[in-house]
């Protein structure tokens, strides 16, 4: 038996440090936290002092009792759970559940799985950080009660099963309010003016210094550019230098990832944990940007050895945010002789990417030469000549530095950038330049951009709200709990126009793009606007951004020994739940409903709201005993922007199509979705099929190519009712609703009804190698 024990979380952070460490030493893992919240009303006791009631999952009961046994027999027992503060209730849980004794039990904690980080780390331990454990603790009770409080609030007030949460709340409240501010959106056009002129055989652009409202305005321009010349009245070059990003911090990586590698947040973190398990990267739940003296020095080695002493240029970086959580050191390779790592192509895009970001953070800037050519116009009025010209910029690159390496994505921007050439000709003043030609393009002004999982983090990092151990948990959370989508939608087609000059001759194009396209973007549901809505109403305390940053600087407080977890609870929790309170009993029932109209035909109010079963059109308020009919909106419509005309239409089904041997064939939409209906039978129609414009012969190939694959599914059947199918997986036999697996090397359609009955005994009477299993039923 081990004189050590050590105790993780997970068995692959076991199975990297059980490498390091000799013989003495048995690494287990605990499989996160092996105490939870019981889950009733009683879960706080809040007349106690907020007093949790704490149990341990069926699930982690053989843990514990293995644990229990080891640390029993163990002369020392290492906790090494992760540094932060849930790593640190970790241990606090298995020591209070194993019953560890102070005199044989340490707390180690370390930034990377290495062998000296884990040596250096025994050689230092300390004990369990009770104020660390204390603030996780308050974040998980206030939490709780928040939404054990708010949750009922909404089932009652809004719709059954819905949740709310402190955190989640507000980040629904930044996508609703993003959406409403895209929608009220009014697009302006105006032309944006760029020339290509020539000088010395080479080829440059320039964008004029004004921007036209009409298309009279910028084609009046254009006849005054006519027969004009263009001289150069200004050269100035600028040096600039560009400085290399900091490295990676939790919400950095995630949004790098997101733009770079179209990651989502929570897989980002999956990769990142699989990679710092495996000993490759440094913690990766970490607010700091800071780099250890020794990731410094090594860094620099691989910097010289890779790109020449003119490349390194080592430094450090502070970290901005005054409640950093976790500020040990940024996220980097444990190693930087190891440009590639991980166990597959995610995962080494990852690491690749980190490693870049490490090694580029402790490069030399770019040098930048950036060259401003002016050009007039001498069909211009003097008095407008001064403010009316235009700018050609070229930027070059005098010494890579960190570029040679990586270089920082940006977020999508609403603004335009600039027309910029590279290397531009030889200029000085006075030079005269010839045009080719001049393009005025009608464009238009566009709405801040919707939020992408990075974004959103971006944000939610800005106005304080969650820790590095949060984001990725709330963007999970509200995307789950339906209260918004990520989805990627088409385009719609816009004409816009075109004014060219070319050989003092102006031509009038009408030319077309597609517009509004988005990619893996966030939209609000109906149901989470419709909550937002309610909570910002009757609890816009807790929508509050500041008061949301706030708690979390109150957490920051406890976790340094400032404030007493319980008086912080105290002092949320008894106004909190008044107000909860007086909310359930004055708030009425919200449902967002709008009246769209009357119903062309009957005249009846038409209604989008919030129903039993989500978002609704409804026609007729039931005046005079006349019952109303509802129908269910489709995919990317809302209650807050479809039209009279598009609610009517939910009403089209079921509709009849045509016959088809003989018999009339329908289409419809059920509880499992779009069908075809024809002789009792029901087809289900495929993902890119419209039930509302499906034709005759689709349908007609629907229902043969279901007649096909089951014919095709079914090798034989038995009086009996023991059947032979082709199944996902291969062949097998079916009785009832249990499947067979037929042995390996038989052929199934030689098998007869008693080689079949004898497989399905020999199945049921031997239960170590049964091959039986369920047929699942559907959801």
């Amino acid at each position: 038996m081990a004189k050590n024990l050590v105790i993780v979380e997970s068995p692959a952070k076991a199975k990297t440090i059980e490498k390091f460490l000799g013989k003495d030493f048995q690494v287990k893992s605990c499989f996160g936290h092996i105490r939870d919240l019981d889950k009733g009303d009683d879960a706080i006791d809040i007349q106690n002092g907020f007093k949790p009631k704490y149990i341990i999952p069926s699930d982690k009961k053989a843990v514990v009792d293995e644990l229990k046994s080891l640390s029993g027999k163990a002369d020392q027992v290492w906790l090494a759970s992760d540094e932060d503060r849930e790593g640190e209730a970790i241990s606090w849980h298995l020591a209070e559940v194993l019953n560890l004794q102070p005199s044989n039990t340490k707390r180690i904690v370390f930034h990377e799985i290495t062998k000296p980080a884990i040596l250096k780390a025994i050689e230092n331990p300390r004990e369990i950080d009770k104020n660390l454990v204390d603030a996780q603790q308050a974040r998980r009770l206030l939490d709780r009660l928040v939404g054990f409080e708010l949750s009922p609030v909404l089932w009652k007030k809004v719709k059954p099963s819905l949740s709310a949460g402190r955190v989640q709340s507000v980040a629904v409240r930044l996508v609703v309010e993003r959406e409403r501010e895209i929608l009220s959106f009014k697009s302006k056009s105006y032309f944006k003016v760029v020339a290509e002129f020539e000088f010395g055989n080479k080829k440059f652009k320039a964008e004029l210094s004004k921007r036209y409202e009409t298309k009279e305005d910028a084609m009046a321009f254009l006849e005054r550019c006519k027969g004009s010349d263009f001289k150069v009245e200004g050269v100035e070059v600028k040096p600039s230098v560009r400085k290399p990003a900091a490295p990676f911090t939790t919400s950095t990586l995630q949004q790098e990832a997101s733009r770079k590698l179209g990651y989502s947040v929570s897989q980002t973190m999956r990769l990142a944990q699989r990679l710092y398990e495996s000993g490759l990267i440094t913690y990766m739940r970490t607010d700091s940007v800071n780099l250890s003296d020794l990731a410094i020095n090594d860094s620099k080695q691989e910097i010289v050895k890779n790109y020449g002493e003119e490349f390194s240029a080592p430094k450090k970086y502070s970290t901005k945010s005054a409640g950093a959580q976790e500020a040990h050191e940024a996220i980097r390779p444990t190693y930087f002789s190891n440009q590639s790592a991980g166990d597959d192509d995610q995962q080494k895009k990852l690491y690749e990417l980190i490693w870049k970001r490490s090694i580029a953070s402790q490069m030399s800037p770019a040098r930048i030469e950036r060259t401003e050519v002016r050009i007039s116009i001498s069909g211009i009025s003097p008095d407008d000549q001064p403010k009316l010209y235009f700018m050609a910029t070229g930027e070059v690159i005098v010494f890579e530095g960190f570029l040679k390496v990586y270089l920082e994505s940006k977020d999508e921007v609403v603004e335009e950038e600039e027309t910029e050439s590279g290397i531009m000709p030889a200029l000085k003043k006075g030079d005269l330049v010839k045009n080719n030609l001049i393009i005025a393009t009608q464009r238009f002004s566009r709405p801040a951009p919707r939020y992408t999982e990075a974004s959103l983090v971006k944000d939610l990092e800005e106005l304080g709200i969650g820790r590095p151990s949060t984001y990725a948990p709330t963007i999970s959370t509200i995307q789950k709990r339906g209260y918004v989508e990520k989805e990627s939608r088409e385009g719609i087609l816009r004409n816009f126009e075109l004014l060219e000059l070319i050989n003092d001759e102006i031509k009038t194009y009408t030319r077309t793009e597609n517009t509004g396209a988005e990619k893996n973007k966030l939209f609000p549901t109906d149901i989470g606007s419709v909550v937002t809505d309610f909570l910002m109403k009757n609890f816009d305390h807790i929508m509050d951004y500041n008061f949301t940053a706030s708690v979390e600087k109150e957490f920051d407080e406890i976790a340094e020994g400032m404030q007493a977890w319980t008086k912080m609870l105290e002092s949320f929790y008894h106004p909190f739940h008044e107000s909860v309170d007086k909310t359930l009993k004055i708030s009425e029932k919200v449902t967002g409903e709008r009246e769209l109209g009357a119903h062309p035909k009957t005249g009846l109010p038409v209604f989008a709201k919030i129903g039993r079963y989500g978002p609704m059109i409804q026609v007729g308020d039931g005046a005079d005993d006349v019952k109303p009919v509802f129908a269910k909106l489709k995919k990317g419509q809302s209650i807050d922007t479809i039209t009279l005309e598009e609610a009517v239409e939910l009403f089209a089904l079921p509709r009849t199509l045509d016959e088809f041997e003989n018999k009339i064939l329908k289409v419809g939409l059920g509880r499992f979705g779009p069908y075809i209906q024809h002789d009792g039978k029901f087809y289900s129609l495929g993902k890119e099929d419209d039930p509302y414009s499906v034709g005759m012969d689709r349908a007609v190939e629907i229902i043969l190519n279901k007649r096909k694959a089951d014919a095709e599914k079914e090798i034989k059947v038995f009086q009996n009712g023991i059947k032979i199918l082709n199944g996902r997986f291969g062949p097998y036999i079916n009785l009832e609703k249990e499947n067979f697996k037929i042995p390996k090397g038989t052929d199934p359609k030689n098998l007869s009804l008693e080689d079949c009955e004898k497989i399905i005994k020999d199945t049921k009477d031997n239960p170590k190698a049964k091959t039986a299993f369920k047929k699942k039923k559907k959801a």
